[in-house]
């Protein structure tokens, strides 16, 4: 079992691990995945994640089990913003938050979670701030997706 620091949600029961440094906007991106219909809130800031049966199973750490950080906001309720909060997910894929990356990279290598390859997807500051991370991550998902 590890402890990551990031944020977690699934779409279509599919769990999502997002990835980077402090303000990179780990929170602010699952929020905005969570909020949609097919989608919801599974833990922000410690995601502990377990193999399981050849799979990697992330939940929140208990003490913030439910609850997100909202900069400038505090840590508030993950229900009372509206949002379906799952008690873990199996996770497809990771998603690691960058400051830049090559215009045409080759695909990224795997991520590594206790062991277990994991698919991931690496977006950088533009990507996000063009407003493409969300439809970029449903696109990745839907190719790891069996």
């Amino acid at each position: 079992m590890v402890t990551v620091h990031g944020a977690c949600i699934a779409l279509y029961g599919a769990g999502i691990l997002i990835r980077g440094p402090s303000g990179a906007g780990k929170s602010s991106l699952a929020l905005l995945l969570a909020a949609a219909p097919d989608g919801a809130f599974v833990a922000d800031d410690r995601v502990v994640c377990a193999p399981r049966d050849g799979r990697i199973t992330a939940c929140p750490h208990p003490t913030l089990a439910g609850r997100v950080e909202i900069r400038g906001q505090g840590i508030l309720s993950a229900a009372d913003l509206g949002l379906t909060v799952d008690a873990e997910a199996v996770l497809h894929l990771a998603v690691d938050l960058v400051e830049t990356a090559l215009r045409l990279p080759e695909p990224p290598d795997d991520a590594d979670i206790s062991g277990i390859a994991i698919p991931r997807l690496v977006l950088d500051r533009g990507v996000r701030a063009a407003g493409l991370a969300p439809l970029l991550i449903r696109a990745a998902l839907r190719k790891h997706l069996p």
